[in-house]
């Protein structure tokens, strides 16, 4: 999607006097202050992320939210992800909006080619380039059904990204549950294509749109009327604006009525689609009914157009490349076909998630360390190219965390005893780090093979508990400043390496029976 800066600069500046629901959250990336733009409160991004740098961006006439930007450093940081967590309703629908203007940012000439993802599902592509180069920022748009307290929205480095991955602006919208309800969120997201108000000759949006979304113009020529009587929409389950329903395109009864829309190519997918009519001419006693198509494949036949309104939906229609939308009148129609607004989401499949009780585990663990891997935010093993560093997980039907490889990242702090409700892991291997405190109790861990906590500053005593895995092959402790005595089952246990020498002075082993 593309914003047209100097265009909105304008258009958005007027005196507003509306506020958004404690619910939403509007986002100035890399600002250092909060602002109210467009009758918004938008919030500096720090307390909602945990990595990047803040850079302004020294550009003329930008809109303010587009000022200054948070990057993220792409070096050692390819195929990991960075997170914004922000706090929502668990099972509500929500409108995420991204906002990306480029202005050199990060030294390079061309924008930078990356991932978006949220929760568990990799979004899209971000690719600015063309907007950028046409001074325009790029937006991008979609509907989520979080499963947990916190959304995350989240930029990723992938092996064809060239510099640092930045963002302008995030926007979070709780949606009414009426929106959109004939998608099925346990299955997939949409995202936005295209979004337009027929015959507009500007963007409708907040506060006409009471849920931020952007109303496109399109289609200003000869076949864009406005509106004439009264109209009284109302029903319409993903509550369009009035305003849309104030312009149309439409031609006489004998011709139809085609248009190349959405006006972009599209990638062979499957995608819901929502047209939306009304007519007040209708109530004078005239009919305006109409077959509608798409490429060709009849869309909806027969379409009665009345003063009420009416929405007509798809939500599983396959496309490609270019669609044209063709509304025919039928015989008996009194008035040519018409169109007020339309929108079009690509179906984007839900990633899954973690099990909870292991997401839970993770977020334990990470608090307890006091430097955590930057991207230890967000899902921790979806989408799986993007798993937390150190983190592998299996592909089964239920989500679990196998195996954390830690070693040598320069860890300070401690180990959380929630790792214990990890109880898919096979190996953990938090060598050469600097962690402190007593060795966790992992008895519950009965499938672990390899446990590695050399080199590190530990104290206390071994757990006896250890004695129960009977799957542990490796028990690496040297060189900590562990105490006590070594439960003798360990030393004569078949088949396990034992190492806890040199160091851990103060260990001693139990003599041999």
């Amino acid at each position: 999607m593309t914003t047209n800066l100097f265009f909105l600069f304008f258009q958005l500046l007027l005196p507003l006097s509306f506020s958004q629901t404690l619910t939403d959250v509007f986002l100035d990336c890399g600002a250092d202050a909060e602002a109210t733009f467009r009758g918004i409160r938008w919030l500096p991004d720090a307390d909602y992320v945990n990595s990047g740098t803040s850079r302004n961006i020294q550009v003329e006439g930008l809109l303010p939210i587009l000022s200054a930007v948070r990057s993220f450093p792409l070096q050692n940081n390819r195929l990991r992800k960075f997170c914004y967590e922000i706090p929502v309703y668990q099972r509500r629908k929500y409108l995420v909006r991204t906002t990306y203007y480029f202005g050199d940012v990060n030294g390079n000439a061309n924008p930078p080619v990356f991932d978006q993802i949220v929760d568990g599902t990799l979004w899209s592509k971000v690719n600015t380039t063309a907007d950028y180069l046409n001074r325009s920022a790029s937006y991008y748009e979609g509907v989520f059904m979080p499963n947990g307290k916190n959304l995350s929205v989240c930029l990723a480095a992938n092996t064809y990204t060239e510099s640092d991955p930045f963002i302008s602006a995030l926007e979070v919208v709780l949606l009414w549950d009426q929106l959109y309800n004939y998608t099925d969120f346990r299955e997939n997201s949409l995202s936005l294509v295209a979004r337009h108000s027929f015959g507009s000759d500007g963007v409708i949006q907040y506060p006409d749109d009471r849920f931020h979304r952007y109303w496109q113009p399109y289609g200003e020529y000869s076949s864009s009327q406005s509106t004439s009587g009264e109209l009284s929409v109302s029903g319409i389950w993903n509550l369009p604006p009035t305003q849309v329903f104030r312009t149309r395109l439409t031609t006489g009864p004998t011709a139809p009525l085609t248009l190349l829309w959405p006006p972009a190519l599209l990638p062979q997918s499957n995608y819901s689609i929502a047209l939306y009519f009304a007519d007040a001419e209708t109530s004078s006693g005239s009919s305006r009914i109409m077959d509608i198509s798409l490429n060709g494949v009849p869309y909806y036949n027969n379409l009665s157009v009345n003063p009420a309104g009416l929405v007509v939906f798809a939500n599983w229609w396959p496309l490609s490349e270019n669609t044209n939308l063709t509304l025919t009148s039928v015989p008996g129609s009194t008035s040519g076909p018409l169109v007020n607004a339309g929108e079009v989401f690509q179906l984007v499949r839900v990633g899954g998630r973690t099990l909870p009780r292991d997401v839970i585990a993770m977020i334990d663990l990470r608090n307890s360390f006091k430097n955590p891997p930057a991207d230890w935010y967000g899902e921790p093993c979806l989408p799986s190219q993007y798993s937390w560093t150190g983190v592998t997980c299996s592909g089964e039907a239920r989500i679990r965390v196998v195996t954390l490889n830690l070693s040598s990242l320069g860890l300070s702090g401690s180990i959380s005893p929630s790792i214990a409700r990890l109880t898919a892991l096979r190996s953990i291997m938090l060598g050469n780090n600097s962690l402190v405190g007593m060795i966790p109790d992992v008895g519950s861990l009965r499938g672990l093979e390899i446990l590695h906590l050399e080199d590190n500053q530990l104290t206390g005593s071994i757990p006896p508990s250890l004695v129960n895995l009977r799957r542990l092959r490796e028990l690496f402790l040297q060189n900590n400043n562990l105490t006590g005595e070594i439960p003798r089952n360990l030393t004569t246990e078949p088949g396990l390496t034992l190492r806890y020498t040199p160091g851990n002075p103060l260990l001693s082993a139990l003599p041999q029976s």
